[in-house]
């Protein structure tokens, strides 16, 4: 009895590589979208089932280069638009109360959520992340705090401490 051998091959593979476009992030090997080439039985066995990296063929590739294009247009105008958010907040100062003794002192401190909620309740929708502080605010007085809202846009934002208004 002669059997038949089944064929395993991967379309598009050689006998010691393949190419195959990355669906998702994997460790070590590259990014959602990047092109690379890999054993096939790491991508017969592992990438194409679970449905991490699929074949590279040239109508994939393409897609991915359209798909790039299309989110550097997106990245563009998204940077567009936080350096025209980072001009009006140089522009912008918040003021915030805030308990303290007569040398100046807060009984509690400043944080960088305090500043995200006054930037916010100012109409500036600004995340708790980007508010680089190099410690919390801890005196009354006036601060120049750093915002990182980008990679390549950073900003500067006036903060002043006041102590709360006494009620009569």
């Amino acid at each position: 009895m002669v059997r038949k051998q089944r064929n395993t091959s991967v379309v598009g593979s050689s006998k010691s590589s393949i190419e195959v476009l990355l669906a998702e992030k994997v460790d070590s090997l590259g990014d959602q979208g990047d092109i690379v080439r890999v054993k096939p039985g790491y991508a017969r066995n592992f990438l194409l089932p679970y449905g991490l990296a699929t074949i590279a063929t040239d109508h994939n590739k393409w897609m991915v280069v359209q798909h790039q294009k299309r989110m550097a247009e997106l990245e563009k105008d998204r940077l567009k638009s936080l350096k025209g958010l980072a001009d009006k907040l140089s522009k912008h100062s918040v003021t915030m109360e805030a308990n303290a003794n007569e040398e100046g002192h807060l009984y509690g401190s400043i944080v960088a959520v305090d500043i995200s909620k006054s930037l916010k309740e100012g109409g500036f929708d600004v995340p708790t992340d980007s508010i680089r502080l190099e410690g919390p605010l801890k005196e009354l007085g006036m601060y120049t705090v750093k915002l990182q809202l980008h990679d390549k846009v950073k900003t500067e934002v006036k903060v002043w401490v006041v102590p709360t208004a006494e009620k009569s």
